[in-house]
């Protein structure tokens, strides 16, 4: 849908604009910045954008974008949407109820390929954080000596019963850490145990009534388990994979097709705020106040203000700093849509037999990053560009993960579908 750009220069006078186009870069007035964004062909096809999020620490940057107003800096209104599920999440982006959201990364890439569901050309504009997501047991499994991946093997060893785990979507990316976990203490998910798929917000009021052995989720519902006193932390996922990519800004490759300049716009917003989130601890106090309100992650502040600073405790009495707690910018290193990062989900897929057959990983996630529109967004938020399309990590398992070889890889697990 086009929209007809009246001429903001009569508003506002030839020469203000003609100034307001001279310091944009220092970043002047937004009004100013939004009119000279109006003047050119790069203006936003589409202002008002509705970006879908679920209730978890991880949507901040999407929040606070709209909340201190950078959006409007970039020419464009962002209307965060709160959803309650990402079944719905999927189904309203599809649908073009929401024009952008907040999605889970594997998530993407299972809806690109029809993978277990319904099927839509994808777009991933950025990655929103790294880290701060968790594996929770409950309480009932800890007081039987149940509190991490080996102890909890021993357990299902020994005392014979149906487990039953939780995670939030079944190609997203808890589901993918839980299996990975499971499987790296020697239990297969498919096989010796039960895996449901429950909403994020759900997963505390679930596991208080028994539904659940354990959960993988995002923040704040580990530490919110561990406060209720029903749940305690067994493993955090970047000690399944140190700065591992979560949540995406995404959405249909339509849209990023006939809307880049809006794409564009609000990527830089986004970007812009998760640096701001990351700048200290100030900054990380009021985004906590501001998010923990009801119309967004709807908990108590405290439920959110301890991990995003790394101040870890596992509901047992242990206590810890963990230097690799939540990330929304690390100058640009967490944003970046690696082509490495989408084509790991893949592999997963591939392992537990969601994906047939091994699909041409590489030119998949050619197709979902919007590679173009994420550096003309990250010049314009004055983000730093890596170099590399792909990187290298090792996971907890000590096996390296760099891109190279994906059909290999997910073909070298012993413990799969």
């Amino acid at each position: 849908m086009s929209h007809q750009i009246k001429p903001t220069g009569a508003l506002l006078g030839r020469r203000t604009v003609l100034q307001a186009a001279t310091v944009v870069v220092a970043g002047i007035s937004p009004a100013l910045r939004a009119a000279v964004y109006a003047q050119g062909s790069d203006a936003p096809e589409k202002k008002e954008v509705k970006v879908g999020f679920i209730p978890l620490t991880d949507c901040a940057s999407i929040v606070m974008a709209s909340v201190l107003g950078i959006d409007k800096k970039y020419g464009v209104t962002i209307v965060p949407s709160k959803e309650a599920s990402w079944a719905s999440i999927r189904d309203k982006v599809m649908a073009g109820e929401n024009d952008m959201t907040h999605m889970l990364l594997g998530q993407a890439y299972g809806v690109h390929l029809g993978a277990g569901g319904a099927k839509k050309d994808m777009a991933v504009l950025m990655t929103l954080n790294h880290n701060g997501q968790a594996i929770t047991l409950s309480k009932k499994l800890a007081d039987k000596g149940a509190i991490d991946g080996p102890s909890l093997a021993k357990l299902m060893a020994t005392d014979k019963r149906e487990y039953t785990f939780a995670q939030t979507f079944p190609t997203g990316t808890h589901a993918m850490w839980l299996y990975y976990w499971l499987a790296a203490n020697g239990i297969n998910p498919m096989k010796d145990a039960k895996v449901i798929t429950v909403p994020p917000p759900q997963m505390v009021a679930n596991m208080r009534v028994g539904n659940m052995d354990g959960y993988c989720v995002g923040e704040p519902w580990n530490h919110r388990a561990i406060i209720d006193g029903i749940g305690v932390t067994a493993q955090t996922t970047q000690d399944i994979w140190k700065d591992h990519p979560e949540k995406v800004l995404a959405t249909t490759g339509d849209f990023a097709k006939k809307n880049p300049n809006t794409c564009r716009a609000v990527t830089a917003a986004i970007l812009e705020a998760g640096k701001w989130i990351d700048a200290g601890l100030s900054n990380k106090t009021k985004m906590a106040e501001t998010i923990a309100d009801k119309s967004y992650v709807n908990t108590s502040v405290d439920a959110i203000n301890q991990r995003i600073l790394g101040r870890y405790q596992n509901g047992l009495g242990k206590t810890w700093d963990d230097p690799n707690f939540m990330k929304f910018s690390g100058d640009g290193f967490v944003n970046f849509p690696y082509l490495s990062d989408g084509m790991w989900f893949l592999t997963q897929h591939k392992r537990w037999g969601i994906l047939k057959d091994h699909p041409d990983y590489l030119a998949v996630a050619k197709q979902i990053s919007q590679i173009d529109i994420y550096k003309q967004a990250a010049t314009a938020a004055k983000i730093s560009v890596p170099k590399e399309m792909m990187r290298s990590s090792k996971l907890m398992d000590g096996v390296v993960w760099d891109g190279k070889d994906p059909a290999k890889y997910a073909d070298s697990f012993k413990v799969k579908a």
